[in-house]
């Protein structure tokens, strides 16, 4: 791919490159916070975050292409995993708990007497993708450990965020928080040729700065491009597995409605027998053993 090829002022944030560039860098690091504390409205303020490695989470080459991971803690030492999820997992829940037992398990002392005592660990997921066993409208969904007789949270110190993407719908017009701000500059980057009246606030200076294309060093140019040819590459092989799995379905789909067709004509015309037959003062038995019919389905006609 060549630089000519590209026609958008600012990243697309799915892809590995633009997502670490943004909130994974420390030349970034008030990005990354300023969107944390947005998205924890109040209920905890991060002053200072450091990146920490993500090689030992123990992601798997075949979920490097679909997720990309940022890994830090605040001041406090709380863990927080921020992860976009760029395409749909069969076992995405599963995974999710799995990659969540790093940053607790890390925190045991070795060689030392320890008490348990852990950290507060946040996982945070930006779904391009919806849940499917999601019903809500809602784009945002917090989860913690309940107990389901109380529905009281009973361990306060494991938090997973989930954000779908694609249910959020807001337009600049119907921005009212902070956060929905950053949803929407999330969303819809890669399509924006100016700063948006609405994202004024001083965080976004340098969101804006540090996402126009046209700021990019050569190496850095060259990077984002190869970052956005594997993305495109990606969904070009999602949305073909898609329609390929459509094709089939409307050929089964037909096939079958065909032999149910084929089926239902030859119930009909054994109806029309056996009430002719019925008529003539053949006996049920001996209508049922000629039509197929039960004696039930006869007596009704």
């Amino acid at each position: 791919m060549c630089s000519e090829g590209l026609r958008e002022r600012y990243v697309n944030p799915y892809t590995d490159f633009a997502f670490k560039l943004l909130f994974g860098t420390d030349l970034n690091k008030e990005i990354l916070i300023g969107f944390l504390n947005a998205l924890f409205d109040g209920k905890q303020v991060i002053e200072d975050v450091t990146y920490l490695n993500t090689e030992h989470l123990g992601s798997k080459e075949t979920d490097r292409r679909a997720v990309f991971e940022v890994y830090c803690e605040n001041e406090k030492g709380e863990k927080i995993l921020i992860e976009m999820q760029r395409g749909e997992q069969q076992f995405f829940k599963d995974r999710s708990i799995y990659y969540a037992t790093y940053p607790i398990r890390e925190q045991a002392i070795k060689g030392e007497i320890w008490d348990y005592e852990l950290k507060a660990v946040y996982v945070i997921g930006i779904l391009n993708f919806a849940l499917d066993d999601v019903s809500s409208s809602s784009f945002r969904h917090e989860v913690k450990l309940m107990d389901t007789t109380t529905h009281e949270v009973f361990f306060d110190k494991l938090t997973f965020v989930y954000l779908e993407m694609p249910k959020f719908h807001k337009t600049e017009q119907e921005l009212d928080t902070l956060f929905d701000k950053w949803m929407f500059v999330l969303k819809n980057l890669a399509r924006l040729m100016e700063r948006p009246t609405a994202l004024q606030e001083r965080v976004f200076n340098r969101l804006f700065e540090a996402a126009e294309i046209a700021q990019f060093s050569k190496e850095n140019l060259y990077a984002y491009e190869e970052s956005l040819k594997v993305y495109r590459d990606w969904n070009n092989v999602i949305d073909t597995a898609i329609q390929k799995g459509i094709a089939r379905g409307m050929e089964e789909g037909l096939v079958k409605g065909m032999e149910e067709g084929i089926a239902k004509g030859e119930w009909m015309k054994a109806q029309t027998i056996a009430g002719n037959l019925k008529n003539a003062g053949l006996s049920i038995a001996e209508i049922a053993k000629v039509t197929g019919l039960s004696e039930d389905e006869i007596n009704s006609l």
